[in-house]
């Protein structure tokens, strides 16, 4: 299993999917920040007048436990505080609608891997599947709007519905918990992606070992390249400017390589052990059985149907050959009997004077001549008469 999928991974290029996956995270992240925080403020009065700093207060500090402090300090905590700035009006702008297009590039390139990795990369309209990364980023992005409030300010709110008593226990539980937490529905929203960038899916259970794993490959490779990144930063070696957009695109390559390499899993699981087609599937399968089935049909009914009229023409030809060689048979032997009866061919039937081909005859050449019988011809028309019904019975 661990072989298949390597190999289909390094087939597919799951190096060069990872990064663009980074680059194109690196263009939609002040998009997606500008979405997301600046749609917050429509839920300000819901949580609380403080919502919006509580969140990016919880963004920072998860960032933190992902990123180095240099990435946190230099481009993810600037950007947050510059659209935090600029209040809320920039959402309902034209240039709001172009961001979520911007911010949608990211979701879109990982559309692409999670469906190159199945092999269905042009099952679906690129156009389509252009809109359907939109819509998957529409949809984490209210649910997100909806979420990150209830985790930002839960660990304080939560033990506030308790009595007193059972608040340091409360607390203590949300502490330990909130982390794992975290992740479980991190990972059940990634199985949720997985199934949904797919054209012909298969079940959602089929999925969690996928997701499974690029939790966890996310995690240890990000906590190895912050530990790297310490090191290099200590030993004074730093790529000056340019180090802290390099880290966030190392972050970035390691998140699309981890999303590639679980959906590279799904991919090998589902080939070692078909899932069973749903009705659904089975139903389509039945119907494109029947068409297939229908036009081979057409198809063979065509060629026979040729077949068949070839068939008859070559009979037909035969036939009439045949039937030209029998009445040349025929004849020949009627003139053979009319010889035996002791008559010429040429006297069987004299033209007669005044008959047409007489008239057609040209009036410079003589006439035939009669026959030397002393009865005009009459002696042997019992011979002939008998000659010709016996050709005619020849014929027949």
């Amino acid at each position: 299993m661990a072989g298949r999928t390597l190999v289909k991974a390094w087939d597919d290029g799951i190096f060069s999917m990872s990064a663009q996956a980074a680059f194109w995270q690196a263009l939609s992240l002040p998009p997606l920040l500008l979405a997301l925080l600046g749609s917050l403020g429509f839920v300000d009065d819901w949580f609380g007048p403080r919502t919006v700093d509580s969140v990016e207060a919880a963004i920072v500090g998860f960032s933190r436990t992902v990123f180095t402090p240099e990435v946190v300090d230099q481009i993810i905590a600037p950007t947050a505080e510059a659209i935090l700035t600029r209040g809320r009006a920039d959402v309902v702008s034209l240039g709001f609608l172009i961001a979520l297009w911007a911010g949608s590039s990211a979701v879109a390139s990982m559309v692409d891997s999670v469906t190159e990795a199945h092999g269905q990369y042009e099952v679906r309209n690129p156009v389509w599947q252009r809109l359907v990364a939109l819509g998957v980023y529409l949809v984490a992005l209210v649910v997100a709007v909806l979420a990150l409030p209830v985790v930002a300010l839960g660990p304080d709110l939560l033990p506030r519905v308790f009595p007193v008593a059972w608040r340091p226990s409360v607390t203590a539980a949300v502490d330990a918990f909130y982390y794992p937490g975290v992740a479980l529905v991190l990972v059940l929203g990634l199985t949720t992606f997985y199934k949904v960038a797919l054209r012909h899916s298969p079940p959602w259970r089929r999925l969690l070992p996928g997701a499974l794993l690029a939790m966890v490959v996310f995690v240890v490779s990000t906590t190895g390249l912050r530990v790297y990144l310490t090191l290099i930063t200590a030993t004074g070696y730093t790529y000056g400017a340019l180090a802290t957009p390099i880290a966030f695109l190392l972050f970035g390559f390691l998140l699309g390589f981890a999303i590639v390499l679980g959906a590279q899993l799904n991919n090998a699981v589902e080939e070692t052990w078909p899932s069973r087609p749903t009705r659904r599937q089975r139903r389509l399968r039945r119907l494109r059985a029947m068409r297939a089935a229908a036009a081979r049909a057409a198809l063979a009914g065509t060629s026979a149907a040729r077949h068949a009229a070839a068939a008859h023409t070559r009979t037909a030809r035969h036939a009439a050959l045949t039937g030209t060689s029998a009445v040349r048979e025929a004849g020949a032997r009627a003139v053979a009997a009319v010889r035996q009866a002791g008559v010429v061919p040429e006297q069987v039937a004299p033209v007669q004077p005044g008959t047409r081909r007489d008239a057609a005859r040209p009036a410079d050449l003589p006439a035939p001549e009669q026959p030397a019988h002393a009865d005009g011809g009459r002696s042997l028309r019992p011979a002939v008469t008998a000659g010709g019904d016996r050709a005619r019975q020849e014929i027949m």
